[in-house]
C-alpha cells in the first residue's frame, strides 16, 4: 500500500463526522502516514478548536502510527481579517493553516485567495478560478495550491492545475474529508491529479514528493 499524506481533514470539532481517534484509525487502514485535522474557524471558535485539537493530536501521536497534525481552515472570513487570524492560529499551536479559497460552490468573498497568500497560509484550498498573479505570489511565498477530491469543489481542479504548472506553484492533493467515506487512498489521489490534467510524473510529485517536503518544514 502506497503511503498517503493529507493536509485538509475535518473532525466533529467543526462540521466533520469523526472524533480525532477515529480519524487516526480509519486513515491508518488506508495507508496514511500523516494527516492534518483542519477544522473550520473564524475568531469566534479559533481558540476553542485549537485548545482541544493540539492536545488530542499530541496524545494520539504517542499511540498511533499516523502522524496527526493540528491545524485550522480559516473559512468565510472577510479578507482583511485573514492575515491576523493566520498569525493568531499559529500562536495558538496550529501547525498547518489552510484558507478556504474562492470555490465556485460557495459565496466566498472576492479577494480571499490573495489575502490567504499574502497572509502566509500554508495551503490555499480549492481556490476556484485563481488568477496567474495570485498563483505567482503563492509560488514566491512557498504556499501550496490544492487539488481536491471533494465533490463540487473539484470542478475547477483542471484550471488550478494549469495555472500552477504555468507559474511553477506547488500543488497538493487533499481530500477535504468530512466523513469516513471521504478519506482517499494514495492510488485515488493519483487519479485526482491525473484527472486534473497533470502528467503521470507530475502526479507522482504532487501526491508523494510535495507532501513530504511540506511535512519537513511544519
Amino acid at each position: 500500500m502506497l503511503p498517503r499524506y493529507d493536509f485538509h481533514v475535518h473532525s466533529l470539532f467543526s462540521d466533520g463526522e469523526l472524533i480525532p481517534a477515529e480519524i487516526a484509525q480509519r486513515s491508518g487502514v488506508l495507508g496514511y502516514k500523516a494527516l492534518a485535522i483542519t477544522d473550520h474557524v473564524d475568531n469566534s471558535n479559533l481558540e476553542w478548536i485549537l485548545s482541544h485539537l493540539v492536545g488530542a493530536c499530541a496524545e494520539l501521536n504517542r499511540e498511533v502510527d499516523v502522524e496527526l497534525i493540528p491545524g485550522v481552515e480559516v473559512t468565510h472570513v472577510p479578507p482583511k481579517m485573514i492575515p491576523r487570524i493566520i498569525a493568531r492560529a499559529r500562536a495558538l499551536g496550529a501547525k498547518v493553516v489552510v484558507v478556504h479559497g474562492e470555490t465556485l460552490m460557495e459565496p466566498v468573498a472576492e479577494g480571499t485567495n490573495r489575502a490567504a497568500v499574502e497572509g502566509g497560509a500554508d495551503i490555499l484550498a480549492h481556490p476556484g478560478l485563481i488568477d496567474l498573479e495570485v498563483a505567482e505570489l503563492a509560488k514566491e511565498k512557498g504556499i501550496h495550491l490544492e487539488l481536491t477530491s471533494r465533490g463540487g469543489h473539484s470542478i475547477t481542479n483542471g484550471h488550478v492545475a494549469r495555472v500552477a504548472i504555468e507559474v511553477g506553484a506547488q500543488l497538493l492533493v487533499n481530500s477535504d474529508a468530512h466523513g469516513p467515506g471521504d478519506l482517499i487512498s494514495q492510488e485515488r489521489a493519483l487519479e485526482v491529479a491525473l484527472g486534473a490534467g497533470l502528467s503521470p510524473q507530475n502526479s507522482k510529485t504532487v501526491t508523494a514528493v510535495n507532501p513530504k517536503r511540506l511535512l519537513r518544514v511544519l
